[in-house]
C-alpha cells in the first residue's frame, strides 16, 4: 500500500532518516525502484516530498512517482559529492523510471552497443530501458538522417555485424564474401578480437576521430614495414572513408586547439528544448536533445534544468568522453559540486563557465537558435493535439476535450491465462 495511504508509517518512515548527505531509493508496491536522489540533508529533502501542499511545488510527473511510492531507503555518504557519484552509478545501474529526464515520446534516437553479447550488435534504437548494465548508449541524437548515414558509413568501413541473427545455419552470407562482415555467425573471427573492432568504432561516436585517424595511420605504417601489404590496404581504406565522414559530415567551428560541450536551452511556460553540442578540435561532432518538463518554473530555475541534463548525461558516458570544458547558457544550482564530480570522471580537471563575451557567448547564442527551432516544432506538435482532442471531444459530445484517455484491452485462452494491457494519452500524447 502506498506511503501516501498510511500516514503513520509514512511519519515513521521520515523519523528514521538521517539529518546527513546520501542517496535516497523509492520503491513501488512491487518492489521496482521508482526513483533515485540525493540530498544534503536526507531527511530534509525526503520529507519535501510529502508536506502538505507540496505537490503543487511538484511537476505532475513527480506527484504521480509520489503516489506510488511504497517504501523509502536511503544510503548514507561522508559528503555531498560522494553522495552525487553514488546517484550517478545507481541510476546507471537500476535505471528507474521517473530519473529519466526527457519526456518518453520516442522522439530523439540513441546509438546502442550491445557490449554484453558475445558479438556485439550496434544498432540505432529509441527505448533505452530494460537493457543490460554492459550495454552503452550513445545520444540521444537530434538529427536521425545524420546519424543513420554515419552508422551506414561506419558499417562500409569496418567489417560489423550486420544482422541480428544468422541468415544460414551452416554458412556465412554475401556480407563476408564482400568484406562487409567478419563472418560472426560462424565464428570466423574471435569474440576478442571482434570487441577490439567494435572499440575503434565507438571512437566514432564518442567524437574521438581524431585520434582513431592516428592509431590507423600508426597501424598502417606497422603493417607497411612488416611488407603486409593486404592488411595495410584494408586499413588505408579505412582511413579513407574516416576521413569522408569527417569532411562531410561535420561543420567546423573556430578554436580549432580546445575540446567542448556546449548546453543551452530554449523554453515556454510548459517544456523545456535543451540542446548539447559536443566540439572535439573545433569541429562539431555531435549534437544531442533533451526535453524536459518546464510547467511553473521560472527562469532563475532553468540553471536547475540543465543540471539535470549535465547529470543525466555525463553519468551514462566514459570518462574519455568528458570533454576539459562545458559551455553552459546559466549557471547551476550546484556548480563547484559538479565541477569537482566530472573533475573526479574525467581524472584531469573540468572546467565548467557561462560565458559573457565573445568568442564562446557566440557559441551559446548558436545552440540557442537551434534549441528554439526544436521548441517551436514541440509546440506545433502540441498546438496539433489540442486540435484533434478538441474535435474528439465535440464528436463525444464532452463538455471539455479529455486531458487523460486510459484504453483497456483483455485476451484469454478459453476463461484462463488472462493477460490485459493499458495504454494512457495525456494531452494527447502516449505516456510510456
Amino acid at each position: 500500500m502506498p506511503l501516501l495511504q498510511q500516514p503513520q508509517r509514512l511519519q515513521q518512515r521520515l523519523k528514521d532518516l538521517p539529518s546527513e548527505p546520501g542517496c535516497y531509493l523509492m520503491r513501488d508496491g512491487d518492489d521496482r525502484i521508482l526513483y533515485i536522489g540525493k540530498a544534503k540533508v536526507l531527511r530534509n529533502r525526503v520529507r519535501s516530498y510529502f508536506q502538505a501542499g507540496s505537490a503543487h511545488g511538484h511537476s505532475p510527473r513527480i506527484t504521480l512517482m509520489v503516489r506510488q511510492v511504497c517504501e523509502i531507503e536511503f544510503i548514507v555518504t561522508d559528503t555531498e559529492a560522494e553522495a552525487l557519484a553514488l546517484e550517478s552509478n545507481l541510476i546507471k545501474n537500476h535505471q528507474p523510471h521517473f530519473n529519466v529526464l526527457l519526456k518518453d515520446d520516442k522522439k530523439y534516437p540513441y546509438l546502442c552497443i550491445a557490449w554484453s553479447e558475445p558479438y556485439p550488435r550496434i544498432f540505432i534504437t529509441r527505448q533505452r530501458r530494460f537493457r543490460k548494465p554492459l550495454d552503452r548508449f550513445y545520444g540521444p541524437y537530434v538529427d536521425v538522417g545524420l546519424l543513420r548515414r554515419t552508422l551506414a558509413l561506419v558499417k562500409r568501413v569496418f567489417p560489423l555485424r550486420q544482422r541480428p541473427q544468422p541468415l544460414y545455419r551452416d554458412r556465412t552470407c554475401l556480407n563476408y564474401d564482400i568484406g562487409r562482415c567478419p563472418g560472426v555467425c560462424q565464428q570466423k573471427i574471435s569474440s576478442e578480437d571482434y570487441h577490439n573492432s567494435l572499440r575503434q568504432v565507438a571512437m566514432v561516436f564518442q567524437g574521438r576521430n581524431d585520434e582513431l585517424l592516428q592509431l590507423l595511420q600508426q597501424k598502417m605504417e606497422s603493417y607497411a614495414e612488416r611488407l603486409d601489404f593486404e592488411a595495410a590496404a584494408l586499413v588505408r581504406d579505412q582511413l579513407q572513408g574516416l576521413d569522408s565522414l569527417t569532411t562531410d559530415q561535420k561543420m567546423s567551428l573556430g578554436d580549432s586547439s580546445v575540446s567542448r560541450d556546449v548546453i543551452a536551452l530554449a523554453a515556454d511556460d510548459r517544456v523545456a528544448a535543451v540542446q548539447l553540442f559536443q566540439m572535439r578540435a573545433g569541429k562539431l561532432v555531435g549534437r544531442l536533445g533533451y526535453t524536459a518538463d518546464a510547467a511553473g518554473m521560472p527562469e532563475s530555475d532553468w540553471g536547475l534544468i540543465l543540471q539535470r541534463v549535465v547529470e543525466e548525461h555525463y553519468s551514462q558516458v566514459e570518462s574519455v568522453e568528458i570533454p576539459p570544458e562545458v559551455l553552459l547558457h546559466y549557471p547551476l544550482p550546484q556548480q563547484s559540486l559538479i565541477e569537482t564530480w566530472l573533475s573526479e570522471q574525467r581524472g584531469r580537471r573540468v572546467h565548467l563557465a557561462v560565458p559573457q563575451r565573445a568568442p564562446k557567448l557566440e557559441l551559446i547564442e548558436l545552440v540557442v537558435r537551434n534549441a528554439s527551432y526544436e521548441l517551436q516544432r514541440a509546440q506545433r506538435a502540441s498546438e496539433q493535439n489540442l486540435l484533434a482532442l478538441e474535435d474528439l471531444a465535440q464528436l463525444l459530445e464532452l463538455a471539455n476535450p479529455p486531458r487523460r484517455i486510459e484504453g483497456y484491452d483483455i485476451s484469454h485462452i478459453q476463461g484462463s491465462d488472462a493477460v490485459a494491457s493499458q495504454v494512457v494519452f495525456i494531452d494527447g500524447l502516449p505516456a510510456k
